[in-house]
């Protein structure tokens, strides 16, 4: 069982949005698809791949939080930080997983 893939039980806190009647709750179900990686072999160019998909990831949230704060710096919406975290939250996932993907089909670079 590859590891990355306990991931997915996150997935479970997206019931909170039904106990809750909270709807910030549901985009944890997305977590559900990393249970797609559970037979995927983790030998090293498994690791490799996960490294450059971090660094993708990192480099997305990097990049957006700036905008973020400039965003939020200059305009009187009071959730405008709330908001622009699970922006970048979301992008930062969403890089992450396709790099991943894509890498793991061998169409990532060096």
């Amino acid at each position: 069982m590859n590891r990355l893939s306990l991931l997915g039980f996150l997935g479970l806190l997206g019931l909170l949005g039904w106990a809750t009647k909270n709807p910030g709750f549901y985009g944890f179900f997305g977590f559900f698809g990393f249970f797609a990686w559970r037979r995927t072999l983790e030998d090293e160019r498994f690791h490799d791949n996960l490294g450059k998909a971090a660094k993708n990831a990192l480099v997305a949230g990097i990049a957006l939080f700036p905008l973020i704060v400039v965003w939020a710096a200059f305009t009187s919406f009071q959730e405008a930080y709330a908001v622009g975290f699970a922006v970048n939250f979301t992008l930062q996932l969403l890089v992450f997983t396709i790099s991943l993907a894509r890498y793991e089909q061998g169409g990532g670079g060096s």
